[in-house]
């Protein structure tokens, strides 16, 4: 493995503006490189992207990040935003389920549960003795990787999975619980599946090593203004420290020169770099990737996305008394037949958003899911209306907004199905070979902010023949946990 790109006076290029390429920029300056960062779209950030609806501050993609990982909120401080730093004001919420809100249960791990008493009150008797069933059945092998949604109900019967691991991996993927791989997507389960023949055991030990593990602190952390200010303020930070970064220059291709180093074409410019981080999706990495590295490219290609729609929206406080119930919001299944798959209450979830317009309330709920396309070809006007169509029916609010903003995360989000570990291994394995090449992002280790930053981290690493990092997310890929509801 090369060092080069990664010593004092190297010239790394980063392509693409995201959180991961931001991070993997901030590094290299951090160790003497020089760097250059370029971006297609017109700004930096990626699916982080703050703004203001009614004059308030708000996100308009992912609000929260797991603050039970490093790597996000170490950044955030290293970059001037410690004093900015806010837990959730509230943690609690519900799931819309049959018919009614019933309360988020505790005692389960991505809404696996420990005991059938965990999730008394939110699925049915019969669901509920079919957990109980479990502690007798004979072992069920994971092997190399399973389904999240197949593996839990051969267990424990669809509707845990139904009512409580679908829209919680919904939340995080947008895809469906019976594809996403459990080893990439809940990995402390997939290994403690491997070492127990009951579930609700593994579940158990799980919660028992957590509590004497002694953590405390908020399990996730939003930024004052909206965690999109995190992107911006790294973009700041790099261009402190030297660091140059070019939005509306899309790079559209990769070469390796003549001797060592890579030329990056950009546009009608031809640049060239001691090394390249590529943190792109993966349509766009593949395609870069194909004139000299052919079989990651072929596998990038297989990566699938979904696309989602957040629907924000501003109401004045008088017209939703009595109307929200308490906590941060609500959770929706697929099998209930609803548009929306979830929703924030984001004035009460984040205490600077009341704080700055004590007379308006905000709310969100996010729309479509892995293969739906008939619900994101709707207007703007069209989601707005199921998403107030949803709400009246969840809470009785009907009241009218003085304000909405339709957001459209067009496959925004990777999918990560059985498999998925061992299609990044091949990717990163064939990328291995070319000195001075790295990848990182959401395609890769986890869809959630500290997983992209320890990705762009563990690929700086690699440019400079450090493999730890790399090895350690293989070992162990970070779990991306639903902040509540409407992440």
């Amino acid at each position: 493995m090369s060092s080069t790109g990664t010593g004092t006076g190297q010239h790394v290029i980063v392509v693409g503006a995201g959180i991961a390429g931001l991070a993997a920029a901030h590094r290299l300056l951090r160790r003497g490189a020089r760097v250059t960062v370029l971006e297609a779209s017109d700004r930096v950030g990626g699916k982080l992207l703050p703004g203001e609806i009614a004059g308030v501050r708000v996100d308009f993609g992912a609000e929260s990040m797991l603050a039970r990982r490093p790597e996000a909120v170490a950044l955030a401080r290293e970059v001037g935003l410690s004093d900015r730093l806010r837990p959730p004001a509230t943690a609690t919420a519900s799931i819309w389920t049959r018919g009614a809100l019933r309360p988020m249960p505790k005692g389960h791990v991505m809404g696996v549960p420990g005991t059938a008493a965990a999730l008394a009150g939110l699925l049915s008797d019969e669901g509920l003795a079919r957990i109980e069933r479990d502690a007798d059945l004979p072992r069920t092998e994971v092997g190399d990787d399973v389904a999240v949604g197949e593996y839990v109900a051969a267990r424990l019967g669809r509707e845990v999975v139904d009512r409580l691991v679908e829209p919680l991996l919904g939340g995080v993927y947008a895809g469906d619980a019976y594809r996403i791989s459990m080893r990439s997507a809940v990995p402390q389960l997939y290994q403690a599946a491997r070492t127990h023949t009951s579930l609700t055991e593994a579940v158990r030990e799980i919660q028992a090593k957590a509590a004497a593990g002694g953590r405390t602190g908020p399990v996730f952390m939003g930024i004052e203004g909206g965690v999109g200010s995190l992107p911006l303020a790294v973009a700041e930070s790099v261009a402190a420290r030297g660091g140059e970064i070019h939005t509306r220059v899309p790079v559209t291709g990769l070469r390796r020169a003549p001797g060592a180093g890579w030329h990056v074409i950009a546009g009608e410019r031809l640049l060239h770099a001691d090394a390249v981080v590529v943190a792109v999706p993966a349509p766009a990495a593949a395609a870069l990737l194909a004139p000299e590295a052919p079989g990651a490219a072929a596998a990038l290609r297989t990566v699938e996305y979904a696309s989602m729609a957040l629907v924000t929206l501003a109401y004045r406080r008088a017209d939703t008394v009595g109307a929200l119930p308490d906590g941060s919001g609500f959770l929706v299944p697929p099998i209930d037949g609803r548009t929306i798959k979830a929703s924030t209450f984001a004035s009460r979830k984040w205490g600077w958003i009341a704080d700055e317009d004590p007379d308006t309330v905000v709310l969100r709920t996010s729309v479509g899911r892995y293969g739906e396309t008939e619900i994101l070809g709707r207007d703007d006007v069209g989601l707005v209306d199921v998403s107030r169509h949803d709400l009246r029916a969840a809470t009785g609010l009907d009241a009218t907004p003085v304000e909405t903003r339709v957001t459209r995360w067009t496959d925004g989000l990777p999918q990560y199905p059985v498999g998925h570990h061992a299609r990044v291994a091949r990717i990163r394995e064939q990328v291995a070979e070319l000195p001075g090449l790295a990848v990182c992002g959401a395609p890769y280790d986890g869809v959630g902010i500290p997983a992209c930053i320890a990705s762009a981290y563990a690929a700086v690493d690699q440019l400079g023949g450090d493999l730890s990092a790399v090895r350690e997310l293989a070992a162990h890929p970070v779990q991306s946990l639903h902040g509540g509801a409407g992440e």
